[in-house]
């Protein structure tokens, strides 16, 4: 499963641009008055603004493994990482193979950086922000996450995650590459005290060679 395309609500696009164009370096892809798309690996970025809202998105990039301690750095040292307890910021998940970290964009979205040893992209320069490689997990909220992930299992023939069992309050559809994160309303977005809420969120998907288009919260 490919991410090709996401599109979020921003509560203010100007914040928004000076950030992922001027903190995480990504080129601006297409603005126009209300909206501005980014270049984020394979996938394109895009947030449109309602300054009715103020939308909190949690969503992840895959990053390269072996450059994640250097990307925490990085990161650190402009944008601040967010403590998951004791004093750590990295996260260690050691079922699905794969290490995280987690901060806060301009208008509060969770962003994380993960590294999946899994993938076989093992590369070993140095860390820039051209590492970045797609978008590989949105988060997506539902009252009921056993009938949302059933839902999206019968009708676009997607799969859970091989490492993640359905629970009642989370599931993971999809593989390494790309993954829809869904969440129960109100349970908190790791490793914060900030309750899922639904957003309207559109993603384009390419999985087994099939394009969708889906939309959330519309």
């Amino acid at each position: 499963m490919e991410i090709l395309s996401l599109e979020l609500l921003s509560s203010d696009l100007e914040k928004t641009k000076s950030f992922y164009r001027d903190q995480l370096h990504m080129a601006v892809a297409v603005q126009n008055d209300n909206s501005i798309s980014f270049v984020a690996g394979n996938t394109e970025l895009t947030f449109t603004e309602d300054k009715n809202n103020t939308p909190v998105y949690h969503f992840a990039f895959n990053i390269p493994p072996h450059q994640l301690d250097e990307a925490l750095k990085t990161i650190d040292a402009s944008i601040g990482v967010i403590e998951i307890g004791d004093g750590n910021k990295i996260a260690e998940f050691t079922n699905w193979n794969a290490r995280s970290f987690y901060f806060f964009d301009a208008t509060g979205n969770i962003l994380e950086f993960i590294a999946r040893f899994d993938l076989e992209n093992q590369i070993h320069d140095a860390f820039n922000f051209k590492s970045i490689l797609c978008v590989s997990e949105i988060g997506i909220v539902a009252h009921n996450v056993t009938k949302a992930a059933a839902d999206l299992i019968n009708r676009y023939q997607f799969t859970p995650y091989v490492k993640q069992p359905v629970l009642e309050n989370f599931a993971a559809i999809g593989d390494h590459h790309g993954m829809l994160i869904l969440s129960a309303t109100g349970r908190n977005w790791y490793p914060t005290s900030i309750p899922a809420r639904n957003f309207k969120t559109g993603i384009k998907i390419r999985e087994n060679g099939k394009v969708r288009e889906l939309f959330f919260n519309t």
